[in-house]
């Protein structure tokens, strides 16, 4: 088990760890070091036991808040969850009908005529125009 020293409010402490978890510890210490320092800001120099008694109490502190935290957007992760499901699970929206209006083939011959008659004209009229 390896051995390692961590410093907390400006002391050292030899503490044993499993092989790989150092960099956890070491970032556990720093966190309480900086809770450490903050008390000795606010307060002074406090006996060893008190000082890291109120610097885990004020990282159990902030642990509780971010639980809270964690709980309420879990929370709200698995409402949004079911109601993804839901919307999934819902039959799909009946298609709109939507009518088309269909040229009738008498209309199409009376246009024919009637531009058949436009261009009858408009020659007529070049033919004048050219006499």
């Amino acid at each position: 088990m390896p051995e390692v020293e961590i410093r907390i409010g400006g002391r050292a402490f030899e503490v044993s760890c499993q092989e790989g978890e150092e960099h956890y510890l070491m970032a556990a210490a720093a966190m309480l070091d900086t809770e450490a320092a903050t008390l000795s800001q606010q307060i002074g120099r406090l006996p060893e036991a008190r000082m890291l008694l109120m610097a885990g109490l004020m990282l159990a502190d902030k642990t509780a808040g971010v639980e809270d935290k964690l709980r309420e957007a879990e929370a709200r992760m698995a409402d949004m969850q079911a109601e993804i499901e839901r919307l999934k699970s819902a039959p799909a929206p009946e298609p709109e009908r939507i009518e088309v209006p269909v040229i009738p083939p008498q209309i199409t011959e009376t246009m024919a005529e009637l531009a058949a008659r436009a261009e009858s004209l408009a020659d007529r009229l070049d033919e004048n125009a050219k006499a």
